[in-house]
């Protein structure tokens, strides 16, 4: 049986694509278009595609302020770095209120981790047992700056600790790092059929 979660990833992005419909700006519909296939490919553990010429710039900085370690990250090696440490732990978003301007998007939006508290513990999240499975969740604001070529240039994650829960989850409503893999690259293969190839390019 799939966890009940499973249809939040599938929609984690539905509010940026509204927007896009509602977008006649070239630059802030390719803004939205990277920013809805970063996160994609960010689920699908496809890092290389994200710190690629075609999708960052070359000199992104990252502010992170999660769990007990809020950390600076420099250059897209160290964001290939950053996200290859994250390790087995499932991300994803919901209920989000995202803008787009000129210098990049701001979306305020639940965020939501799940794995084990090992794994969790691994980005200073504490949670009671090692072997046990969690959803942690808290409303957080992304900052994403972009330049003029709608290129990423950082990302500035802020979270409110006062939103902060660490659930404890039934092993039925778990969702593997390979299932949410396998979801993104779903929602990959539909935003290239729905927007055509390269969508994400700004041609201004």
């Amino acid at each position: 049986m799939a966890s009940k979660y499973e249809q939040e990833v599938y929609d984690c992005m539905n509010p940026t694509l509204e927007l896009i419909e509602r977008t006649d700006n070239p630059l802030h519909r390719a803004i939205l278009l990277n920013y809805c296939r970063h996160v994609h490919l960010e689920g699908a553990a496809m890092f290389k595609e994200i710190t690629a010429d075609d999708m960052m710039a070359d000199d992104p900085v990252y502010h992170v302020c999660w769990g007990d370690n809020p950390v600076q990250v420099h250059g897209k090696q160290g964001v290939y770095d950053f996200y290859s440490a994250i390790g087995d732990i499932v991300l994803w978003n919901s209920g989000d209120k995202v803008a787009v301007a000129d210098w990049g998007i701001a979306d305020e939006m639940w965020f939501h981790q799940m794995s084990t508290g090992a794994e969790l513990a691994k980005i200073g999240i504490k949670a009671d047992k090692e072997d046990g499975l969690y959803l942690v969740s808290s409303r957080q604001a992304f900052i994403w700056p972009y330049n003029e070529r709608a290129l990423l240039t950082g990302e500035h994650l802020y979270e409110d600790k006062s939103t902060l829960t660490i659930e404890e989850i039934d092993p039925a409503e778990y969702m593997t790092p390979e299932r949410v893999r396998e979801i993104h690259r779903e929602c990959l293969v539909d935003l290239e059929a729905r927007f055509g190839p390269d969508y994400w390019v700004y041609r201004g």
